[in-house]
Parts: structure tokens; C-alpha cells; sequence
């Protein structure tokens, strides 16, 4: 069942800056996320958030970064994943060394946010888990897309912006610093 759209409804979002890395996090106890992003809820039980980053397979999965692994995710097209991690506290507190943004979208920007998240994620008979996460309650998932120099993590969060209807032009911002001066300057 869809729910109705709450014609003045306000969904809370937060850009995490990581240092080379961009995330989104979003409210999981939200029902419009619940509906979108259902299949989330078979591995994470009930969280208040859920960040979500896509990235370079190898690279994001690995336990040593190594020259060779940061030379094939820059220059070499690779597949890629997302990752996902659930926690209940402020994100602001949770993400307590990371720079952080908050974003409050009107819910007709709120749903085709959702529906390209959804659409980075792999689907083949559903999800496809592979190994846990880097922290907390975490996991990672095949995704859609190959990850290059030109298509990082903060390409794929300017993606996810534009779908969410900023005036943002993706292929310009490569670096997490990028992403976080254009959200200065509009927010």
C-alpha cells in the first residue's frame, strides 16, 4: 500500500563529509522510506537512520588500502557497492569527526531522492549482501554503476542532490569539499 503525500510534509536529511568521502543519511523510521526502501529492513531491525555511501568494490570493501587498490579505483572503471549503516542517535553526535550537513526537503524532492537510492542498489532476486560494513551496524550491498575517477562517491551524492531537486551539476563535483561549498552556498 502507498501512503497519500502529505501535501506540506518536511523530511530531515544530512550530508556527511568523511574527509574523501561524501554520505546521505536519511530518517529509517520514516513510512515513505520504509515503502521505498523495504527490503533494507530484512537485515536492520527498526534504526532511526540509515546513511548510505556508493562506492568502488574493491577499495570500500577492503580491510588495508594499498597503493594498487587506490590506483584501479581511480583509473580503472570497477564495480561498486553501497553502504549502508543504521544507528538510532543524532546524527550529528554519531558522526561527531565528520563534517555534517542538514537538509530539510519538502517531500515531492523527498521521493525521487528515495527512488534513486533504491535504483543504486543491485537487484537480482532482490539485494545482494556481501561483507559487513566498516562500523557499527553496517553492511555492504552490490550496486549499480561502475566507480572511476570521474564517478566517485561525491559524483554519485551530487546524482542523488539532482534527484532531489538542487541545481547541482554532478560531474563538477568530485571532491567532498565540493559537495559541502555548493550546500553552503544554498542552504
Amino acid at each position: 500500500m502507498d501512503f497519500p503525500i502529505e501535501k506540506n510534509k518536511k523530511v530531515i536529511i544530512y550530508i556527511t563529509n568523511h574527509g574523501w568521502h561524501t554520505g546521505i543519511v536519511i530518517p529509517a523510521d520514516e513510512n515513505y522510506t520504509k515503502k521505498r526502501l523495504d527490503f533494507l529492513y530484512d537485515r536492520f531491525q527498526n534504526p532511526k537512520f540509515f546513511e548510505l555511501g556508493w562506492g568502488d568494490k574493491g577499495f570500500y570493501q577492503s580491510n588495508e588500502i594499498t597503493t594498487k587498490l587506490t590506483l584501479k579505483a581511480m583509473f580503472w572503471a570497477s564495480d561498486t557497492v553501497m553502504h549502508i549503516v543504521a544507528f538510532d542517535e543524532n546524527p550529528k553526535f554519531y558522526f561527531a569527526q565528520s563534517e555534517i550537513i542538514k537538509l530539510e526537503l519538502e517531500l515531492k524532492n523527498y521521493l525521487p531522492l528515495l527512488e534513486f537510492i533504491k535504483n543504486s542498489f543491485y537487484f537480482e532476486n532482490g539485494v545482494k549482501k556481501l561483507k559487513t560494513g566498516l562500523y557499527g551496524d553496517s553492511q555492504f550491498y552490490e550496486a549499480v554503476g561502475k566507480y572511476h575517477l570521474f564517478n566517485t562517491c561525491n559524483v554519485w551524492t551530487a546524482k542523488a542532490l539532482k534527484s532531489a531537486n538542487f541545481k547541482i551539476y554532478p560531474n563538477t563535483k568530485l571532491t567532498a569539499s565540493s559537495i559541502i561549498n555548493f550546500l553552503e552556498d544554498v542552504n
